[in-house]
């Protein structure tokens, strides 16, 4: 019976690998992240990096309510959350891409505000489908009674809080540090345009879904 309440050794080793894999691969969240470390540095970078895994986490909670799977279980509306994250990521790389000068970058009018990293999450159909995938292998199935429930759900939200911030914030770092090595002539913009194409892969990937 304790294993019903508390998460065993295989379980939390085999979610921390699984988040682990999930985070630290180049995606919408840590590209946004590296780009505005890299036009405004790591302290304005913060906020949205604080804001992904809040917003994750409300995902989270609203999947353990069901509204995950009533949405994805609405073709029309899991299409319509689709197309609303890609449209949104596409303008966001097209910012990044036709930065006119080294100078607007440096001036940082390039940024992602903590309200637009919380919606974020909830324009992408992969996020979903992962708090989907976290909510039916290790919260709801081996939960007995509401507070095994909120023991495990406790453990899943610490661990992707932990890895979504830690992430997004070394990406952030990333970007700092080629803002200040590559800060002369035209450095800042092709940092953008990069980043941009990286975006537009992330975009890439997600219509294939």
């Amino acid at each position: 019976m304790r294993s019903q309440v508390f998460m065993t050794a295989p379980e939390v080793a085999s979610l921390i690998i699984l988040v682990a894999a999930i985070t630290f691969t180049p995606g919408p969240n840590t590209t946004l992240a590296a780009a505005v470390g890299a036009n405004q540095g790591v302290t304005r970078a913060l906020p949205f990096c604080v804001a992904v895994p809040i917003g994750w986490s409300v995902l989270m909670l609203s999947c353990i309510l069901g509204l995950g799977s009533m949405l994805l279980a609405v073709p029309a509306v899991t299409v319509a959350v689709k197309w609303l994250g890609i449209a949104y990521l596409a303008e966001l790389a097209r910012r990044f891409a036709t930065t006119a000068n080294a100078g607007s970058v440096r001036a940082g009018q390039l940024t992602v505000s903590f309200r637009q990293g919380i919606a974020l999450q909830f324009v992408n159909v992969k996020a979903w489908m992962l708090a989907l995938t976290l909510t039916s292998g290790w919260v709801v199935p081996a939960a007995r009674g509401n507070v095994a429930l909120a023991f495990r759900l406790g453990i899943v939200l610490g661990i992707m809080v932990v890895f979504l911030f830690a992430t997004n914030f070394a990406y952030a770092v990333v970007g700092s540090i080629l803002r200040s090595r590559l800060a002369h002539g035209n450095g800042p913009v092709w940092i953008n345009r990069v980043l941009a194409l990286m975006l537009l892969v992330a975009v890439g990937l997600l219509a294939a879904t």
